[in-house]
């Protein structure tokens, strides 16, 4: 009896000194004695870097700005039920039942060494993933990051919800390529938002949390499914789903949308490099409730722009379709050059292009970081080496010495196009080059290009606001000279016309369709070359244009953004709206921390701005820009029309007002088209301005950037969610300026035909 009594007092007394002893170890690891714990504040306010989310006009993430964690948090009502109970039936069966720590899984995980399964709860992975860090190789480190674990867990568990833990846990996880968070990984994969997922795909993502390295469904599509598999016999299983459904979902395969969100990759990525400098420029001046200045790439800031999802990617198709068209025609012509792709350039002028290219470039930038000279620089530019390069059909693995590599890249056409509301300068679709990847120099808003006859409806707008003229009234069609310091030029100005055919009368309307430089000569002549500057400064030009006579023929270099901006004011009845890309931003609590404010200006009178329209609509009608309506393309001998103006015949009826530009030797190539609520410019050209087609039909702006104007709308007219206009321009109450040039008597004017003929190449 007395032994039998021993033995009960030794049990009890081991049972107490284990329970004193966890109660000892538990209450010395919360007080920090196995490492540092989370206090009350932390557990309130765990540390997690947040991306900046980028977001459409129609509530699209455009993109991302982040260093290594790509997350955006999401509300537990926004994650798919499916995806939670996925996550339950794999990783934790009792989470609903126990405090953070499931003994039963604990018991059995010591009994069977972790065999049948481990004991980690969603909560404890929560802990670990916040607060403790990877699970240390050393035995004994790994036994005190357990213990954490399970604290951490248990005061967690008192601080929040269950439903708060799962959201947390979901928003946390790193699914791989830059998938950090469930709302990043169902974009990322399947393009498509948390709550859109169907259960096979929820179930695919949550078998990724075991590994994503090693369930990658890119790159291990065929053991990922089979973890998907399993994550599904666990929800029939739990009776999340029924058998039957089960055997049904397995069968399926993994259907990817796969998105890569990286900086150079997805939509608008020259748009979110510009953005990238304004909210650089934002977070510089404005600050936190805490007084610290805003982090752009932790913080979770909501930048809503004012860019339409479908409207950029019917702009970077259109830039693109045409491109690779106006590209191969490109390569065909400059096939048996020598000095190819530069012409008209002497050999010295040529060897200068190409070393100022070599020291603007990357790797002279970094080897110049690495302690080199510039002999030795210069000397590792001869060398070839492995490298990766653009072409049309796909990145080319090559060798190749870099500077044969930039003569290479200088081969590639150039574009920029914007496309703006006037109304409001809601900047809807921006397209600054060919592709981020390979050419990230911005042709929006960084490139700066002479505009050519693009600038001319500044001169004519100008001679209708100061002297009331008519499209109907007419000028000769003859050499018109300035003299001598007249308007600051030393010598006489008497520029000529393209086609260097002179006489005749030419109503100004026709003058403009028809680019005539005798007309623009007379008219600049007539209100002086200041308030044309002045006009063009009011529409939103801030780059310098001189006063001098020959702003008439468009000598200035604007960029896209400038144009497109001033421009809108013509279809707005003339009235400058700044160009609008950010309409507010928030932070991650949702709380607006910046809201745009309209800048806008009246710049000419609503008469003056409609005529100016009218005049841009013979443009289309019978000028330069006739190619969006008419359809010559049956004639077999026209090579031009069949081969590169890419998507002929647009075949448009509605009213365009718009206007070509082909400045010297075809280096630029403008068009700038416009509807009563779109305005929309294109640029291409080459790098350099030695760099362009032989002859006009080539490289002119009706062929370099037009077919992507008619691209572009005939995608936004396709789509009608979009609401582009194919009304007339709305006529202002007052209009005195007589339009209708049939009630006009006239003395014989030049052919007009003809005029068209010369233009267009066909001739």
């Amino acid at each position: 009896m007395k032994k039998y009594r021993f033995q009960v007092f030794i049990f009890w007394l081991l049972f107490a000194s284990g329970v004193i002893s966890i109660y000892g170890v538990f209450y010395l690891a919360s007080i920090g004695y196995f490492g540092e714990m989370p206090d009350f504040r932390q557990l309130e306010n765990p540390k997690t870097n947040f991306a900046s989310e980028i977001i459409s006009s129609d509530n699209k993430v455009l993109g991302k700005y982040y260093f290594n964690d790509n997350r955006t948090p999401i509300e537990y009502e926004d994650i798919n039920p499916e995806t939670i109970n996925a996550l339950i039936a794999i990783e934790d069966e009792r989470f609903y039942s126990h405090p953070g720590i499931d003994l039963k899984a604990t018991l059995r995980a010591i009994v069977f060494l972790n065999q049948r399964g481990g004991a980690s709860t969603i909560t404890q992975q929560l802990a670990r993933q916040l607060f403790v860090g990877v699970r240390s190789r050393n035995i004994f480190q790994a036994i005190t990051q357990k213990i954490k674990e399970w604290v951490i867990a248990v005061r967690l568990e008192k601080q929040y919800t269950k439903e708060e833990i799962l959201t947390m846990y979901l928003n946390i996880y790193d699914f791989g390529y830059y998938g950090d968070g469930i709302k990043s990984a169902s974009n990322i994969y399947f393009s498509k938002e948390p709550i859109d997922l169907k259960v096979e795909e929820s179930a695919m993502l949550i078998g990724m949390l075991q590994n994503s390295s090693l369930y990658d469904p890119i790159r291990r599509p065929e053991i990922t499914k089979n973890r998907r598999n399993l994550v599904l016999m666990q929800m029939s299983k739990n009776n999340y789903i029924t058998k039957k459904e089960e055997d049904s979902l397995r069968t399926l395969p993994l259907t990817l949308d796969y998105t890569p969100q990286s900086h150079r990759q997805g939509l608008a990525t020259y748009f979110r490099s510009y953005l990238r400098g304004f909210m650089k420029d934002w977070t510089s001046k404005n600050f936190k409730n805490d007084s610290t200045k805003y982090n752009l790439y932790v913080d979770g800031l909501k930048i809503y722009t004012t860019i339409n999802s479908k409207m950029q990617k019917y702009a970077e198709e259109s830039v693109e379709e045409h491109m690779i068209n106006l590209q191969k025609e490109f390569f065909i012509q400059n096939d048996t050059l020598s000095t190819a792709p530069f012409l008209d350039l002497e050999e010295e002028e040529e060897e200068t292009i190409m070393k100022r290219a070599m020291r603007r470039s990357e790797r002279w930038r970094k080897s110049k970081l690495s302690g080199m000279t510039n002999e030795e620089i210069e000397e590792s530019f001869n060398k070839a080496v492995d490298m990766t390069v653009f072409s049309w059909n796909g990145d080319i693995d090559t060798i190749m010495s870099p500077i044969d590599s930039i003569r290479y890249y200088k081969h590639f056409l150039r574009a920029g196009m914007m496309s703006m509301n006037p109304k409001n300068g809601h900047v809807m679709a921006w397209v600054g080059g060919i592709n981020y990847r390979h050419f990230q120099y911005d042709h929006v808003m960084l490139s700066k290009r002479q505009i050519g006859s693009t600038f001319k409806p500044f001169l004519y707008a100008t001679a209708i606001d100061q002297l009331k003229l008519s499209p109907c009234d007419m000028l000769p069609d003859l050499i018109h000279c300035i003299e001598p310091y007249k308007y600051g030029n030393p010598e006489p100005w008497c520029p000529t016309n393209s086609s260097d055919k002179y006489g005749g009368m030419r109503t100004l309307s026709n003058a403009l369709a028809n680019s005539k430089n005798t007309i623009s000569a007379q008219l600049i002549d007539k209100v002086g070359p200041r308030p044309v500057a002045d006009l063009a400064r009011n529409l939103g030009v801030s780059s310098n244009i001189p006063n001098v006579p020959a702003i008439a023929l468009g000598t200035p270099d604007l960029s896209v953004y400038e144009m497109v901006g001033a421009y809108g004011a013509f279809a707005n009845k003339g009235i400058y709206v700044e160009p609008v890309m950010v309409t507010k931003i928030e932070d991650k609590n949702g709380t607006i921390v910046y809201q745009s404010k309209p800048n806008t200006k009246d710049v000419i009178s609503e008469e003056s701005s409609y005529v100016t329209l009218k005049l841009l609509e013979g443009v289309t009608k019978f000028g330069s820009g006739a190619r969006l309506r008419h359809n010559i393309a049956e004639d077999e001998r026209n090579y031009v029309y069949n081969n590169v103006v890419t998507g002929y015949p647009y075949e448009f009826k509605n009213d365009i007002a718009g206007k070509t530009g082909t400045t010297q030797n075809q280096s630029d190539g403008w068009f700038i088209g416009m509807v009563p609520n779109l305005v929309t410019g294109v640029w291409v050209g080459g790098e350099d301005r030695s760099i362009h087609f032989k002859e006009i039909a080539y490289g002119q702006g009706a062929t370099m950037s037009l077919p992507i104007w008619g691209l572009f709308m005939n995608k936004c007219y396709a789509d009608e969610e979009l609401n582009v206009s194919k009304d007339p321009f709305p006529e202002p109450e007052v209009l005195n300026i007589e339009l209708d040039c049939s009630k006009v008597i006239t003395p014989e004017i030049e052919n007009e035909e003809n005029d068209v003929k010369d233009l267009l190449g066909i001739g």
